[in-house]
């Protein structure tokens, strides 16, 4: 079939689609309804970790349903005891409230470092963030991000959330105040086109946030569950936060997120914060098999070796063709074209059968599954290296 044959007028209008419908998938290939197969370098901005129809994923899921999919939040189940236990057993956090989106763990974040700053700042509410930061798309977490044109896009936006500049410490002291609780960041800048914070510079914020008694918060949404090459973006930096909030990977495909926090910060009492589909178990099988999967040590460091691999190829062929600087950590890299021609680029790239993403006019993105091959990193450089001789 042809799009034409579908009828979409019933999907709300909210972003421009290609003419491709999509109906299938395995690993890092895509296949649309026409049989074409498209090698996937984006995977749904960094959530298929295991990349399309794991069947570690798809098992668990099964198995679930058949079991349970949800008895009500108000309840325990086992799987969400099991999902919050390896959370915790693998990390520096102390307990964790499961939702459903990124953008639902960053505005929980949000509302428990306001209830600390009541509790115990005689209400201090201000929440440190940075310009180019991305933390959703509600109206807190959009006014938290520091995305260009987002402070208007649905105003009034939330009050309380002063921009600082990244890797610039002397920004962020200038702005705390008495009514400072928290600083917010992304320890990579994932919308920006993959900015790095330098070690330097988080380490800096925990000791600010030590002297003043802030809580530190990581928007971990994309670097956490693998990204950066272990299991939690923040291992990789040696910076432990306060609060640390996970998405995307964590349900390798479902909606499925997760705010942690240790013992000091968790500070909600009974009624504060909920959702009705929130740590049900069908999710939550999902994300143990997740969680199985990556936090196997052997897993990880075949991420780090193919990550390299990939900077090294995406290096010589930047040189190649006389492109720009590569960045990132791990799994998670960019590369700058030297013109505003990204647009251009995943446009030919998709006519071509490569997904890929321009994150800014004259950048790609790069979010492969954490288990892709090197062969199909040498065959996503190869279309690549076709495609921007077309772009120029």
């Amino acid at each position: 079939m042809t799009l034409a044959q579908y009828d979409t007028s019933a999907l709300m209008n909210i972003t421009a689609r290609p003419d491709i419908v999509f109906t299938s998938g395995s690993g890092s290939w895509l296949v649309d309804d026409s049989g074409r197969r498209y090698l996937d370098f984006v995977q749904g901005w960094a959530v298929n970790c295991l990349g399309h129809a794991p069947p570690v994923i798809a098992s668990a899921l099964a198995a679930q349903a058949a079991r349970l999919i949800t008895p009500s939040p108000a309840f325990y189940n086992d799987k969400a005891l099991q999902l919050a236990q390896a959370i915790t057993d693998s990390s520096a956090m102390d307990q964790v409230f499961f939702a459903n989106s990124g953008a639902e763990a960053n505005e929980g974040a949000i509302k428990l470092a306001r209830k600390y700053g009541r509790a115990n700042r005689n209400g201090a509410f201000e929440i440190i963030t940075f310009v180019n930061g991305f933390h959703g798309r509600t109206l807190a977490t959009m006014s938290a991000s520091g995305k260009p044109g987002w402070d208007t896009m649905f105003a009034p936006q939330v009050a309380g959330f002063p921009k600082a500049e990244l890797n610039n410490i002397e920004s962020v002291k200038a702005l705390v105040s008495e009514r400072t609780v928290a600083i917010m960041l992304e320890p990579v800048q994932g919308e920006a086109g993959v900015l790095p914070a330098t070690a330097e510079f988080l380490n800096a914020l925990r000791e600010l946030c030590d002297a003043q008694g802030l809580l530190l918060i990581f928007d971990e949404v994309q670097t956490g569950i693998g990204r950066l090459g272990h299991l939690y973006g923040y291992q990789h930096y040696g910076v432990v936060p306060d609060i640390m909030t996970l998405g995307k990977g964590l349900g390798g495909g479902v909606p499925l997120a997760a705010l942690t926090a240790l013992d000091r910060a968790c500070v909600f009492a009974h009624g504060e914060q909920g959702g009705t589909f929130n740590g049900n178990p069908l999710m939550c099988a999902a994300g143990l098999a997740v969680m199985e999967t990556v936090s196997d040590p052997v897993f990880l460091a075949e991420v780090r070796a193919t990550a390299d691999y990939l900077v090294e190829r995406l290096t010589a062929l930047s040189a190649e063709l006389g492109l720009g600087s590569v960045r990132g950590i791990g799994m998670l890299q960019a590369m700058e074209l030297g013109a505003d021609i990204g647009s251009r680029v995943v446009e030919l790239a998709r006519d071509d059968g490569l997904l890929l993403n321009s994150p800014r006019p004259a950048s790609l993105r790069f979010m492969p599954a954490l288990n892709v091959t090197r062969d199909e990193i040498d065959q996503m450089l190869d279309m690549l290296r076709s495609v921007v001789d077309k772009a120029r």
